[in-house]
């Protein structure tokens, strides 16, 4: 594994680290077993070489029953992290552990614009609200944007601390990122006009626009939400670990009115919130971590909320009665990355060995699984206009998926 890459990975905390011992062999003839680590070797080398470099580094956990997909980018020689759609154009970016970050046709898989000049991996990806715009960000905190329009010109960067996670505001070309100081930068593009949150010597990797646009809810490594006025930059409301979450918040989520708050944690907990604090505990701490959630599926008749956990459960909320309304229904279930709410009361989840699945979150039946991907999902991008899916993962390709119409 390279020194660049991501340090925490969905495995990490299923399989633990107290496996440093290794199994002590004793051989009779030395020479043999010499020759037969020599042959095996060898044999590898071989396996390798007619894989490709990226097989060489990343070896391939599974052989798909078949490919789903419409389109795979194999431009990346590494794992793909991250990965967005533009908002009306048929472009998608992706970025990886190869340091590269690419702009492709979501049609034709042609690249229209590679990035080259990060010197780590690419961990955020993004088009600004009105597509204009196209944002790189890499671990070591440097950030690139460049104009869609001007042929991919670059007309802004700079760098940060250690990133912890990088996003565009929803309706202005106005850019943030936070750090592993815990500090989060409000940038206007291209401008550079900058505002800094401050941090408090904790991290960030979760963060949360709300609706309006004029807030956003931040989640810390020592257990902290906080709800940040972005024109004044001052906190509206900060829950610590006395009577929230104890570690790492992993995922955040906030509904249509900026009342309700989902935040999940890196020790299994799960919390409902609101402007005024926090409203209830859903989930106990466990060994389970959050690993995303949603809330307040759009024209659904009551609040409803998600959270996927790494060991492949997904269940469903009444978040008025505080209370669990369906476990999704799966007989072979993978640990969950990442949700988002698709069309026709579906929500989709990404998975460790790579499957993409949907569900009626109404009823928790299965609706599809989708094929394709031979590792781990490490990220979901949804177009709901034209009900398009694109996938990053661990097996170093991009792929773009037609979600299933409802009863297929």
């Amino acid at each position: 594994m390279r020194e660049n890459t991501p340090p925490r990975s969905p495995m990490d905390e299923l399989v633990g680290e107290d496996d440093d011992d290794e199994e002590l062999i004793y051989v009779g003839d030395a020479d043999e077993v010499l020759d037969a680590w020599e042959q095996e070797e060898a044999e590898d080398e071989e396996l390798d070489a007619e894989a490709g470099p990226a097989a060489e580094q990343h070896a391939l956990r599974r052989s798909p029953v078949q490919d789903d997909a419409k389109l795979t980018f194999t431009k990346h020689t590494a794992p793909v992290f991250c990965g967005a759609l533009h908002p009306t154009e048929e472009l998608a970016v992706t970025g990886g552990e190869d340091d590269k970050a690419y702009v492709w046709h979501i049609r034709t898989g042609e690249v229209l614009h590679e990035v080259t000049n990060h010197s780590d991996s690419v961990v955020a990806v993004g088009f600004s609200y009105d597509g204009s715009f196209v944002a790189t960000g890499d671990m070591a905190g440097y950030i690139q944007v460049f104009k869609v329009s001007q042929n991919y010109r670059q007309v802004w960067e700079f760098t940060v601390g250690d990133m912890g996670w990088m996003r565009w505001h929803t309706g202005a070309n106005v850019l943030m990122a936070g750090c592993e100081a815990g500090e989060v930068y409000v940038w206007r593009i291209p401008s550079g006009d900058c505002k800094v949150l401050p941090g408090h010597e904790a991290r960030t990797e979760s963060a949360e626009l709300l609706h309006d646009g004029k807030r956003l809810l931040v989640g810390y490594g020592n257990g902290h939400v906080k709800l940040w006025d972005l024109k004044s930059g001052t906190p509206l409301l900060e829950v610590d670990s006395t009577v929230g979450h104890k570690e790492n918040i992993t995922a955040l989520a906030a509904d249509q009115d900026g009342q309700l708050f989902v935040t999940g944690c890196e020790d299994g907990s799960l919390y409902l919130m609101g402007p005024g604090g926090v409203l209830g505990q859903l989930v106990a701490p466990n060994e389970y971590p959050i690993e995303s959630v949603l809330v307040d599926y759009p024209g659904f008749e009551m609040k409803v909320a998600a959270s996927g956990t790494l060991q492949g459960k997904l269940t469903i909320w009444d978040a008025a009665r505080q209370t669990k309304r369906v476990e999704c229904e799966d007989d072979n279930p993978n640990g969950i990355t990442k949700l988002v709410w698709l069309k026709d009361f579906t929500i989709c989840a990404g998975t460790l060995g790579g499957w993409i699945k949907g569900w009626d979150f109404r009823s928790g039946a299965k609706r599809f699984t989708l094929d394709g991907h031979t590792n781990d999902i490490q990220s979901l991008s949804y177009d709901r206009q034209r009900n398009l899916i694109l996938s990053t993962s661990e097996d170093c390709t991009a792929k773009i998926f037609e979600v299933p119409a409802a009863g297929q």
